[in-house]
């Protein structure tokens, strides 16, 4: 990871790059979530495979089922992290626009 790209969100540095607001993380926290990510990716590629073979429908849709609930997983501790972090230090620090982002946010996941 480029260090120069990460900057600490809970000071409300962006990305000298993009204007983003960025979070750094510890070296655990980013190495199960790039894990966790690697493992989605290999099961999407096991169900693009299944497609290419002309797997049955159901058991296509069984596994696109367990990509999705493992996702759903990811995003429920990611924002944990998130409001636990980011929301909360922002909150203490007075930017109490955070909560509005963190409303939008939620409307976002919820669709």
């Amino acid at each position: 990871m480029d260090e120069s790209i990460v900057k600490n969100n809970t000071d409300g540095d962006m990305c000298e790059h993009c204007a983003h607001k960025t979070k750094e993380r510890s070296e655990k926290e980013h190495k199960d979530m790039i894990s966790r990510l690697n493992r989605f990716e290999g099961q999407i590629r096991g169900i693009k495979g299944m497609v290419e073979r002309d797997a049955y429908c159901t058991d296509i849709l069984v596994q696109v089922a367990a990509v999705n609930a493992a996702l759903n997983s990811f995003n429920r501790v990611l924002l944990a992290d998130h409001i636990k972090t980011c929301v909360t230090q922002d909150i203490l620090d007075g930017k109490e626009e955070t909560v509005d982002e963190l409303i939008a946010t939620l409307k976002k996941l919820m669709k």
